[in-house]
């Protein structure tokens, strides 16, 4: 009876992708390589530049965050300590979350809505400090507003408030979400990681500045203090399973070195490429895991 449940079982296959600002850029060139090869999910959860550059592969549009973060880079509105101080924003939220999806480079609204995968962001509430999973219909309207919540890192970003909460960066309190994406029902999954294997994170060295700061937030700072714990569990628990084979991870072969802005068109193609040829190099693994 046992064994007939575990082959009856539907198979669901899930995607995770990590954040980490332009880090971000890797996983744009691993998932415009999965999408150029006909690789599909059935959910995918992004955290923050996870989710801001990651929602391309729901509406199908490989090579759009390479066209967009190359020919904008430059341009103080997108990222810049220009943009912090006049904005409030470090990267420019009525620009990246706008003006460029509506106007200059636009995401495909119908096919994201069309396309059967799920998707969620993760956000961190900081009244409670927990994550908050938005799962998204349109990637219109309000469900903008969730990406740019995801991808606003502390400090250098405003608090965004929608649907009566207050959201900042998914990567405070869930930075590697597969616990959430197993809990969802997807069984056979995928991470993209955005650090290297050996890659251990270390307590927030901006963290007094963040108390005070937030000072009417203790839930988040608390939260705060042992992110860089609960990141080196899940990813020892990301690395159990990969080693057990029940869990494809991709993640670069050696620091991305790439800092939070990036000016340099021959930088971001840089980290892009390196994501592009990783995956390249996985793909037939990939394709044979996918199919057990």
């Amino acid at each position: 009876m046992e064994n007939k449940e575990k082959t009856d079982k539907k198979v669901k296959t899930g995607l995770v992708m990590e954040g980490g600002a332009m880090r971000g850029l890797f996983t744009a060139g691993v998932i415009d390589v999965m999408m150029e090869n006909g690789i599909t999910f059935d959910g995918a959860f992004g955290v923050s530049a996870g989710a801001a550059f990651g929602c391309n592969i729901k509406s199908r549009q490989p090579g759009r965050v390479l066209r967009y973060t190359t020919k904008y880079c430059k341009d103080w509105r997108f990222a810049s300590f220009r943009s912090l101080l006049k904005t409030g924003d470090i990267y420019g939220a009525e620009f990246c979350y706008k003006t460029i999806p509506y106007e200059l480079d636009l995401l495909d609204f119908e096919e994201f809505t069309k396309n059967p995968m799920e998707f969620y962001a993760v956000c961190t509430d900081i009244e409670t400090g927990r994550p908050f999973y938005h799962k998204f219909t349109t990637g219109m309207d309000k469900d903008m507003y969730y990406f740019m919540a995801s991808a606003s890192m502390p400090i250098v970003s405003k608090v965004i408030e929608v649907d009566g909460k207050k959201l900042l960066d998914g990567g405070i309190s869930d930075s590697i979400p597969i616990k959430y994406c197993e809990h969802k029902g997807f069984n056979k999954n995928v991470v993209i990681l955005t650090q290297p294997v050996d890659f251990v994170k270390k307590p927030n060295k901006f963290l007094p500045l963040m108390k005070v700061i937030y000072k009417n937030y203790p839930e988040m700072i608390e939260d705060i203090k042992v992110r860089h714990i609960r990141y080196n569990n899940t990813t020892k628990y990301i690395k159990q399973k990969e080693l057990a084979g029940e869990l494809f991870v991709i993640r670069p072969p050696k620091a991305l070195n790439i800092g939070s802005i990036e000016h340099n068109p021959e930088e971001i193609k840089r980290v892009y490429n390196m994501g592009r040829d990783t995956m390249t190099s996985l793909l037939y693994d990939l394709r044979r895991y996918l199919a057990k």
